[in-house]
């Protein structure tokens, strides 16, 4: 059979779907179109919704139209508040004290980490002064006496400190010490920088200011 032009035109007519579709046909269309992916990243996660609800209450205590001119009161009232429970929370808490930045900090101790405390390096200096390295043995002593200082928070010499340093701040503890703090820091340069050989009796007067020290009893207020 032979279609005619206009013939033709009502059969490919037949196959397009109407431009206007009835109402089950049109709520099809809808579900399938907002079925797609893009639709879900345009959707509000919860995260969003909370962050929107939490500035809207904010916003409405600054609101002077609510509760007839109460939103500015309410404001200040969440605010203090806040103040309060910071407070509070120092009161209950306290202050960080060093024995809590000593566990923040890394533990370095005249350029080199150390974890040992001051009682683990007094036990490994005694080992090595009994095999006579003196050398092992004097730097380990003057830094059980620098850790046990900090350990005791009455001196806190930070990371870049030098030995000197560290005998000038702990000189200002302990007065009485000062000259032999200057003589065990000069016999821990001696061996650990300057490469000099160490002996018993540089190592028998670092270990007398670590005693004397563990000894002494710390100024109670220490001059700037």
């Amino acid at each position: 059979m032979v279609l005619t032009p206009v013939l033709r035109a009502v059969v490919a007519a037949d196959d397009v779907p109407p431009l206007t579709p009835d109402g089950d046909e049109a709520r099809r269309w809808a579900e399938d179109e907002l079925s797609k992916p893009a639709y879900d990243i345009a959707e509000p996660t919860p995260f969003d919704r909370i962050a929107r609800a939490i500035g809207d209450f904010i916003a409405s205590l600054f609101d002077p139209q609510v509760s007839d001119g109460w939103g500015s009161v309410l404001a200040i009232v969440a605010t203090v508040a806040v103040v309060v429970v910071i407070v509070t929370a120092f009161v209950v808490w306290g202050v960080p004290r060093v024995s809590r930045r000593a566990a923040a900090r890394t533990p370095m101790l005249f350029g080199a980490v150390e974890h040992r405390s001051a009682s683990a390096l007094r036990a490994a200096a005694v080992e090595r002064a009994q095999a006579s390295d003196w050398e092992a043995a004097i730097v380990l002593r003057f830094r059980a006496l620098a850790r046990g200082c900090y350990e005791r928070g009455v001196v806190d010499p930070p990371p870049g400190a030098t030995v000197h340093g560290f005998a000038r701040a702990a000189a200002r503890v302990f007065p009485a010490l000062g000259a032999r703090l200057e003589d065990a820091a000069a016999a821990f340069d001696d061996v650990r920088y300057l490469r000099r050989p160490g002996t018993a009796e540089l190592y028998r007067l670092v270990a007398a200011v670590d005693d004397d020290i563990v000894a002494a009893r710390p100024l109670a207020e220490v001059p700037a």
